[in-house]
């Protein structure tokens, strides 16, 4: 059986079909008269209960439904693998509207699944939700990777998309190295832009927070390289503008990332700032996103370019969009509603309480 609902996230022009399984099995998508598999260069995966299958975008916003197929597994053998009848289920989907587009963010779940679920629905009904990094509290283990499939679950039930980023305490812990076979990524990497609707989006991973020979991490990362790679990434899509964000059908342009790295924080967190201004600098004068949507600080705040909080050189208005109040009582995300090329956003906490309503452009 399913462990939960799917979750839909959008990569790049695809979906990314994800689904956790309670046994082993064999899992496929059927999107019209096209069946999609998961499969590890021509063999079908049953070895992870995490199945990530690609399906077109403009055939699943068209079809606008699709079908998951498990097939559970008796015994996998080298030959005459036993398996068990298919199962089926059905899921409506919706594609994001070109206006009047609603969205919620959560970041910095820390592990809790009801609080952020809950501080979604208070907001009411949206077209897509971001989870945007810290979901599990850590990669120590394989089912901490649960957490960002029971919150997208509980949120969108497989019916909307999601779009995700990766924060830095998904960096820590021997599964974090496993990141890619468990989340959306695209070609194995945490960073990539997607389409919506008329929403541009690009999600940006800065890694870890202090510098790679800080003791905390006993030299198990390289976040220096990977940053300096996804420089290159960024130069590219600004190389391939026409397809990417100056697409004739884009009206909003959104970065997507856990750290708000255009803000300069105390020793030993100060790090990177040549590189992270020179982000901020190809962003501001190529890409020129509307909206950079962080969490991180696990306090809300609307930052302008040239506030106290701008150290680097904004690209646009930086939202941080999660509060962690009291842990394991309060959560706060934040609503978006994005019309007429205006933004309005909305702090709420799981009680339904709102904290602050802003139109910030």
């Amino acid at each position: 059986m399913l462990r939960n609902d799917p979750s839909v996230f959008a990569v790049g022009n695809q979906y990314q079909i994800i689904v956790t399984t309670k046994s082993q099995a064999f899992v496929s998508v059927k999107v019209g008269g096209d069946l999609f598999v998961d499969d590890s260069n021509g063999i079908l995966r049953s070895s992870s209960k995490t199945h990530i299958v690609s399906v077109p975008q403009s055939l699943l916003n068209t079809e606008k439904k699709y079908t998951v197929i498990e097939k559970g597994i008796i015994k996998r053998l080298s030959y005459f693998t036993k398996t068990r009848k298919d199962k089926k289920y059905e899921f409506t989907f919706r594609p994001v509207p070109s206006d009047n587009i609603r969205f919620y963010h959560v970041a910095d779940a820390h592990n809790e699944i009801d609080l952020p679920i809950d501080a979604a629905k208070a907001f009411g009904d949206i077209d897509f939700l971001i989870l945007n990094g810290d979901i599990p509290e850590d990669s120590g283990r394989i089912s901490n990777f649960n957490t960002v499939y029971d919150i997208a679950g509980g949120i969108t039930h497989g019916n909307i998309p999601c779009v995700f980023s990766r924060g830095n305490h998904d960096l820590r812990g021997i599964c974090a190295e496993k990141y890619s076979e468990y989340t959306p990524t695209m070609n194995g990497k945490s960073y990539y832009s997607f389409r919506l609707g008329s929403i541009w989006g690009l999600c940006l991973d800065c890694g870890e927070d202090k510098r790679d020979d800080h003791p905390e991490y006993g030299l198990s990362v390289a976040c220096h390289q990977f940053r300096e790679k996804e420089t290159e990434y960024i130069r590219n899509l600004i190389k391939n503008k026409e397809t990417e964000y100056e697409a004739a059908d884009v009206k909003y342009r959104l970065i997507i990332v856990h750290h708000p790295f255009t803000h300069r924080f105390e020793s030993p967190f100060d790090i990177e700032e040549d590189l992270f201004r020179e982000w901020a600098d190809l962003l501001k004068n190529f890409i020129k996103p509307d909206i950079m949507i962080c969490g991180h600080t696990h306090r809300f705040g609307i930052f302008n370019p040239g506030s106290n909080f701008d150290n680097y050189g904004q690209p646009c208005t930086v939202v941080v969009g999660s509060e962690v109040i009291k842990k394991h009582i309060d959560f706060g995300g934040a609503g978006f509603v994005l019309n007429n090329h205006s933004a309005e956003v909305t702090f709420n906490r799981n009680d339904g309480k709102i904290l602050k309503k802003e139109t910030i452009f």
